[in-house]
């Protein structure tokens, strides 16, 4: 099946947003897009650094240092085990993966992509680009025979839910009856806020109480690109089902998908430190402290937001008026009506400024009022 014609991008409608906002006397604060302001970390670039006479191809399945460390890190971090190096594969970023997922998984006409209804948009595309079709359902009860593929992502984007046990249990249980693979995007597990995921974990599709140790047609997609200032470098991974990663693994062997040799000595260094993700969690947290209650101040609701690096927020009114009202102030936002048709009243706001920005966003703010 040929690929169709795609819609257009969505973000080329925020231009005009943006040179109004950019007019303010203030200056522009950017909050409509995920895209880290923080250094990388030294401990980061110093191994890269170190590996850079990569004079040789780079292996698919990463080097043994890089896949032994994910498997600790997964255990480290997210209370994962049971994982070894035939069950983790790093990818070119996540956002790559999550759009072709369906296509290497071998989806096509007839299939059904189920994803969460307030979604990161490649979900969608995913299913386009396979000829699958999507489905936007949180209700496992909802989703159709035909489906082959199940996204889940926790803490989400844009509205930072975050899937506690039993939701994951549940969300699992409803893809082994119909037969399909569940995927778990869980690129901002590092980053819960709201009790209790001040304190705990937030827990991932793979922890064993979920899966009593049994990975079958369960895969989770991790990323550096926020928890260590690593967008630039596109480092993700993916984990879980030895027959799921072993497909992927010929299928990007024979696309020659490999991730440059010293961004995967990168990775290692980064997985293994877990201080400057303790540092940069504070500096998020910090953000959030500040632009939360000037949001709120000025008339939004925030719904969800529990974790993740976003405020999914409302003041009832459509999202366009909203970024309107928002650009008068020199503030973008990004607005529901990209993440589907179920919240076109919600905006985005991204925690990702400096800490000076998120201050001048917070003092506008403060002082508009609803």
């Amino acid at each position: 099946m040929a690929l169709g014609a795609l819609p257009d991008y969505p973000w080329d409608l925020m231009a005009p947003y943006r040179q109004q906002a950019a007019a303010h006397p203030g200056g522009l604060v950017d909050l409509s897009v995920g895209s880290p302001v923080d250094a990388t970390p030294e401990i980061v670039r110093a191994a890269l650094a170190a590996a850079s006479d990569a004079h040789a191809y780079p292996q698919t399945i990463g080097t043994p240092a890089l896949r032994d460390a994910i498997v600790e890190w997964f255990a480290r971090r997210r209370g994962v085990t049971g994982l070894d190096e035939a069950s983790v594969l790093p990818t070119i970023g996540s956002k790559e993966l999550v759009a072709m997922l369906p296509f290497m998984l071998g989806l096509g006409a007839g299939d059904v992509v189920v994803h969460p209804r307030a979604a990161y948009p490649t979900y969608e595309m995913g299913a386009l680009f396979a000829g699958a079709r999507a489905f936007p359902s949180d209700d496992p009860s909802e989703w159709p025979g035909e489906t082959r593929l199940i996204w889940l992502n926790t803490p989400g984007n844009p509205d930072g839910r975050v899937l506690d046990l039993d939701e994951l249990r549940a969300a699992r249980e409803q893809a082994r009856a119909i037969g399909a693979v569940i995927v778990s995007d869980e690129c901002y597990a590092e980053l819960g806020w709201d009790a209790p995921w001040d304190t705990e974990r937030v827990p991932s599709l793979l922890d064993p109480r979920v899966t009593d140790g049994d990975f079958d047609d369960t895969l989770v997609i991790s990323s550096l690109s926020k928890q260590s200032n690593m967008a630039g470098y596109r480092t993700a991974f993916i984990a879980g089902c030895r027959t799921s990663i072993a497909r992927l693994t010929n299928v990007r062997k024979h696309a020659g998908l490999m991730l440059p040799a010293p961004l995967q000595a990168a990775m290692v260094a980064a997985l293994r430190d877990d201080d400057h993700v303790e540092e940069q969690r504070g500096r998020y947290r910090a953000r959030r402290d500040v632009l939360r209650p000037a949001v709120e101040a000025a008339g939004f609701r925030i719904d969800r937001s529990e974790g993740g690096l976003y405020l999914w927020a409302t003041e009832g009114r459509d999202a366009w008026e909203s970024i309107g009202r928002l650009a008068e102030l020199g503030i973008l936002a990004g607005p529901g009506h990209f993440y589907g048709e179920y919240h076109p009243h919600h905006v985005r706001l991204s925690l990702t400024a400096t800490d000076e920005r998120i201050q001048a966003a917070a003092s506008r703010l403060s002082g508009a009022g609803s």
